[in-house]
């Protein structure tokens, strides 16, 4: 094994400019797809985020008195999915307005009467944070009787959750494509390797060699080319993350936003594909040549 190495890494050396041309492109590809799963990953903790701290809000008619209030309560409080709920007076919805726009005063220096609603903030049990249970919920409470509207932020909700489905879709439509890319290359590259060094493997068959003898340097080859490969594309995709982790650090959206990069698992198995890339390159190659 460890001839069948050295014999590999002499044959990199040898070919210097058609293997960098090779570990090049599998990392572009590695950087290309990794940054789309790196982009998803983040998006998803930020969709999780959001949909944790939504409260469905039910605004209700006006003269609701006490005892239809407690009434639907107690009907809010009997729907699948409702974890807990806070009654809002129209008094505590205009004090909670007025501290949100302290910065804006102005816009409500000249309110004489209170618009707002009374209104019930609903919470929902984690198992139903999901753009249809949310719906469900929402179309339940509706129908109920004293309930003007309901709202919780349907369409950016919506609109959200299928950017991230479009990116996933695109995610694996790029990797699948660029893993293929990466396999034709590093099988030309073990094809030219191949045909420079013909006369050399004939005389190995002459003199009794096996197939898996004369394929296992390739195959090492291979592996090096993917491992390269990986290694470089997610090291420039982590140099790209920590620019842009720097850059957002401290911005607020649904709490501080906070981005995070691929475990240590999830690297390994990015590095793996590389590899893998390599080594179906390589089989492709000699199964053509050597003919088995």
């Amino acid at each position: 094994m460890i001839r069948h190495f050295e014999k590999a890494v002499a044959d990199i050396a040898a070919n210097t400019f058609l293997n960098s041309i090779t570990v090049i492109t599998i990392a572009f590809s590695i950087l290309i797809v990794s940054a789309f799963g790196l982009l998803m990953l983040n998006m998803s903790d930020f969709l999780n985020i959001w949909k944790s701290g939504i409260r469905v809000m039910v605004y209700l008619k006006e003269n609701c008195n006490e005892q239809n209030r407690l009434k639907l309560e107690k009907a809010i409080r009997s729907v699948p999915g409702v974890s807990d709920l806070k009654w809002i007076s129209k008094t505590e919805g205009l004090s909670r307005l007025k501290e949100q726009m302290k910065n804006q005063p102005s816009f409500l220096a000249d309110l004489k009467d209170n618009p707002l609603p009374d209104a019930f903030e609903i919470s929902l049990d984690p198992s139903h944070q999901h753009p249809d249970p949310i719906s469900r919920i929402a179309a339940i409470v509706q129908k109920m009787e004293r309930v003007d509207e309901v709202e919780y932020g349907q369409a950016w909700l919506g609109r959200f959750a299928g950017i991230i489905g479009l990116l996933q879709m695109a995610g694996y439509a790029f990797g699948g494509l660029f893993f293929m890319a990466g396999v034709f290359i590093v099988a030309n590259t073990i094809r030219l390797v191949l045909y420079s060094k013909r006369d050399e493997i004939e005389i190995m068959r002459l003199i009794g060699a096996t197939d898996g003898f004369i394929s296992a340097p390739f195959f090492i080859q291979g592996s090096i080319q993917g491992a390269a490969g990986g290694l470089l594309g997610t090291g420039l995709l982590y140099l790209v993350f920590s620019f842009i982790s720097l850059k957002v650090k401290g911005y607020e959206i649904v709490g501080p936003v906070s981005i995070r990069f691929f475990s240590p698992e999830i690297l390994f198995g990015i590095i793996g594909s590389g590899v893998l890339a390599g080594l179906m390159g390589c089989y492709f190659s000699l199964r053509q040549f050597l003919k088995y």
